[in-house]
């Protein structure tokens, strides 16, 4: 880890490797929910989609692509949301891996609500959704990458996108370092459940992508716990 995680790591996570799964990863994916429920990774996702229903004019009527989705876990708490306001909600699951999808199909095997597709995000062409999510998926790129991964995003939008992520910091590198080693032991937890808040994100990390995109509308908020809302309108 550097100096005080001043700077995003470059390391690669397991998760990245699309050579390695089975069961072990299975395992992985059930085993983040855990860590998902208990650092607030839901709370994000929702705020930031929150904010783009309510500038688009409140729909009653609202459709969700999520790339990245592993299991899709952070959605419940949309689908919740959703029914609680009366808005008519579909939700796309999109990995592009067998294992995330497997288990996303069965933790939402009653939810008629929810698709799920193995795909890969680059094969997406035209607009998906309303609004398009990634949760916990922009740390997997690097600076340079992330302005060609929002671009994409946003061209599979109608509304806009919603981003959630990490805050890189060492209270959240600790907690997160402690949390994996009390609750799993897989090895995709313990090696990349650290390493994915040293490739999280700060403030001026947000501002310098918003410079980059140039006219669209990036904003961002941080919330609870340690993490940050991003979502930027068409």
């Amino acid at each position: 880890m550097s100096w005080l995680l001043a700077e995003r790591s470059e390391r690669p996570e397991l998760m990245d490797d699309l050579n390695q799964g089975g069961e072990e990863l299975r395992e992985a994916h059930r085993h983040l929910r855990r860590l998902n429920r208990l650092f607030g990774a839901a709370g994000p996702a929702l705020y930031g989609v929150r904010m783009l229903w309510e500038e688009a004019g409140r729909p009653s009527v609202w459709t969700l692509l999520d790339v990245g989705a592993g299991s899709g876990d952070v959605n419940r708490a949309l689908l919740s949301w959703a029914r609680r306001q009366g808005i008519d909600l579909t939700i796309r699951l999109v990995d592009r891996t067998e294992e995330a999808c497997s288990e996303a199909k069965r933790l939402y095997r009653e939810e008629p609500r929810v698709q799920v597709v193995q795909a890969d995000l680059y094969a997406l062409e035209g607009p998906q959704a309303d609004v398009v999510t990634a949760s916990q998926v922009a740390h997997h790129y690097s600076d340079g990458e992330l302005e060609e991964l929002l671009r994409k995003l946003l061209g599979i939008a109608r509304c806009g996108v919603v981003l959630s992520d990490i805050h890189r910091n060492v209270v959240p590198w600790l907690a997160v370092f402690a949390a994996t080693r009390v609750i799993s032991r897989n090895r995709y937890i313990r090696h990349d459940g650290p390493l994915s808040v040293a490739k999280g994100f700060r403030a001026a990390d947000w501002h310098r992508l918003r410079n980059r995109l140039g006219a669209v509308t990036l904003r961002y908020s941080w919330r609870p716990l340690y993490r940050y809302a991003v979502w930027i309108r068409q």
